[in-house]
């Protein structure tokens, strides 16, 4: 009936809008992903803490520890805040030797975010399923550098930095923090992805293993 292709149509359309607050809710859902996906790549936590979901079009590793997921849920949720607010720069994962507290790793998403855009401007055009296939590209790419990044040995701990605007409010129990570069360091530059309102570019920095 044409009621109901109208009401089909409606739906579709709707899908292929992006607002300010769902870009958000892409980009911080991506976070959560892709830091559960680092963590368990680089072994940071045993893989018997982590299950199986499907995202993405992929089979997603996501941790079951409670304290680690409710850790992971209150940095995403304040993330997806600062996002509306266009308060956020850079998420870094950054990955520490526990035993020397030396950086090892650092995994850095840059943000970049059209600040012209509102709760209440009109919604931009881009379909979920892109956005989705280029948040998989991501994906897959972490999934990759283990194919090249230096074999993490010992045991390591991570730390996640968000870069934001100058005069904003710390939350409690955050605190303010270097940038915690690596000494004498490669760099890969990974795939990025857009909302149309939010951009992600992604790389990852590890410490050079020297040759003899």
């Amino acid at each position: 009936r044409l009621s109901d292709l109208n009401a089909m149509a409606g739906k579709v359309a709707a899908r292929e809008q992006i607002t300010l607050r769902g870009s958000a809710s892409i980009v911080s859902e991506f976070f959560s992903y892709g830091i559960n996906s680092i963590l368990y790549q680089r072994g940071i936590y045993p893989p018997e803490s982590f299950t199986r979901e499907q995202k993405y079009g992929l089979t997603m590793l996501v941790t079951t520890d409670p304290i680690l997921n409710n850790y992971l849920k209150n940095v995403v949720g304040q993330l997806k805040d600062w996002l509306c607010n266009h308060f956020v720069q850079r998420l870094v994962v950054v990955i520490n030797s526990i035993e020397t507290n030396e950086v090892l790793e650092r995994w850095q998403f840059d943000i970049e975010c059209d600040k012209t855009m509102t709760e209440n401007s009109q919604p931009r055009e881009k379909s979920e399923k892109a956005i989705q296939d280029e948040i998989r590209s991501v994906i897959r790419q972490i999934t990759a550098t283990v194919t090249f990044l230096p074999l993490l040995d010992a045991a390591c701990s991570f730390d996640l930095l968000i870069y934001t605007d100058k005069d904003l409010e710390v939350p409690e129990k955050w605190e303010e923090s270097g940038p915690q570069f690596i000494n004498n360091s490669e760099e890969v530059r990974l795939r990025s992805f857009t909302t149309t309102i939010h951009k992600v570019n992604s790389m990852v920095a590890y410490k050079k293993i020297d040759s003899f």
